[in-house]
């Protein structure tokens, strides 16, 4: 294997710089390929350049600032890219960074100058998404402290496009973007995921797609300044690192988004059916052989969860095994038989209420996490842990409206 040198006493930063934006630019290509299936165009190759679903952001970019929302520098019509006639790689560059997904954009609104999200719903395709979004932002379900579900903030309607429609919500990142420091942040997380849920369940609602990448959190208080919406890693303007807090100081609210699939039943209607309808999550065992006929969704979804929270902290991260009992039951094979969110949210109490501040305050630690990255992560760890205690913060951080 070919090693890149570096030599003594010369700082390895700009070699590490350099193989970020090799990762970027390879990943780049790679979206690339999927526009041209998708989309038909042919796309430029040049470094940087507007991919073939950006365009469409750019032709929408004055009519949204009629509208009161400003898109980033590299969507204006006389954008002139910042690496223009320099040695800079575009992928260093704020400018250079494109958007993660084709149908949602980050824009500025300009009466407050929030950060927003634009998020392009086809009806013809997801009839029901704006309605339900719409239900959940009306009295009294909106002020309810354990309503999870994103703010639908404006629907806009794209001129001469009657088929597409723009959902304005915050400015939002996955989840797990940042690293859960402690159980005690991990126990916060879950139980507003499994609050939001429930809340969702008892309005007659089955997300039916709530998998990891249709759950968010609003991070713009966890950052000490605003973070750039394609890199969180780097602040705004890209001038440096975007530093951040940990969930322990700064603990978030989690939502839940994309109700694309999701649908809201008959109050009447004590076991409703559909047909098995795949979503992110295509581990589901009542669809694997049985396409042909209809299941309740909302057992469906207590899966989802459990198999989320299996995956991403069980089988990935030491110290989980008190959530073992629970999440078995919430991802048996037969739906029949997984609890429902009501009784999920009264065993998740309890446990939650059996761990103890010394098991709370505990850091979260990944199963393959190396010798150096334990030394290093541990001396870190019990140095906010002893600010923790003498300020005396919660061991159970509680996020507050």
């Amino acid at each position: 294997m070919k090693t890149h040198h570096v030599p003594k006493g010369e700082s390895t930063t700009n070699t590490k710089a350099e193989l970020r934006a090799e990762e970027a630019a390879k990943n780049e290509r790679r979206r690339a390929r999927k526009e041209r299936e998708l989309f038909g165009q042919e796309y430029d190759r040049r470094p940087g350049a507007l991919s073939a679903n950006e365009t469409w952001w750019c032709q929408q970019c004055l009519w949204l600032k009629s509208r009161g929302y400003l898109l980033r520098s590299r969507y204006a019509p006389d954008w002139v890219p910042s690496w223009e006639g320099t040695e800079r790689n575009p992928f260093t560059c704020e400018d250079g960074r494109s958007m993660r997904f084709a149908q949602v954009m980050d824009a500025t609104r300009v009466s407050d100058g929030s950060y927003v999200s634009l998020k392009i719903v086809k009806k013809s395709r997801h009839p029901h998404e704006v309605e339900i979004g719409q239900c959940f932002m009306s009295e009294p379900l909106v002020s309810h402290p354990k309503n999870h579900c994103v703010p639908f903030l404006e629907v806009l309607s794209p001129p001469n496009d009657e088929d597409r429609q723009l959902i304005v919500m915050p400015l939002l990142l996955p989840f797990a973007e940042l690293p859960f420091d402690t159980f005690g942040e991990v126990m916060e997380c879950l139980r507003q995921l499994f609050e939001g849920l429930l809340f969702m369940h008892n309005n007659h609602v089955a997300h039916r797609d709530c998998m990891w990448m249709n759950i968010m959190m609003d991070a713009k208080d966890l950052y000490v300044e605003p973070y750039h919406p394609v890199e969180p890693r780097m602040k705004r303007d890209f001038s440096g690192r975007a530093r951040h807090y940990t969930r322990t100081q700064r603990p978030p609210k989690y939502y839940f988004i994309d109700f694309g699939l999701s649908r809201r039943y008959d109050p009447r209607e004590a076991t409703p059916l559909e047909y098995p309808i795949f979503g992110g999550d295509k581990s589901v065992p009542e669809f694997q052989n049985n396409a042909d006929v209809p299941v309740n969704p909302f057992p469906t979804d207590v899966y989802y969860l459990g198999n989320l929270i299996r995956e991403e902290f069980m089988d990935t991260k030491i110290g989980f095994d008190f959530l073992k009992p629970l999440i078995d039951e919430m991802v048996r094979n037969d739906p029949n038989t997984r609890p429902t969110m009501n009784v999920v949210v009264e065993r998740f109490d309890l446990i939650r209420q059996q761990l103890s501040t010394w098991k709370l305050r505990s850091r979260v630690i990944a199963r393959d996490e190396d010798m150096f990255e334990t030394l290093y992560s541990s001396t870190a760890h019990w140095r906010r842990r002893i600010g923790f205690i003498v300020g005396r913060a919660p061991a159970l951080p509680r996020f507050q409206e």
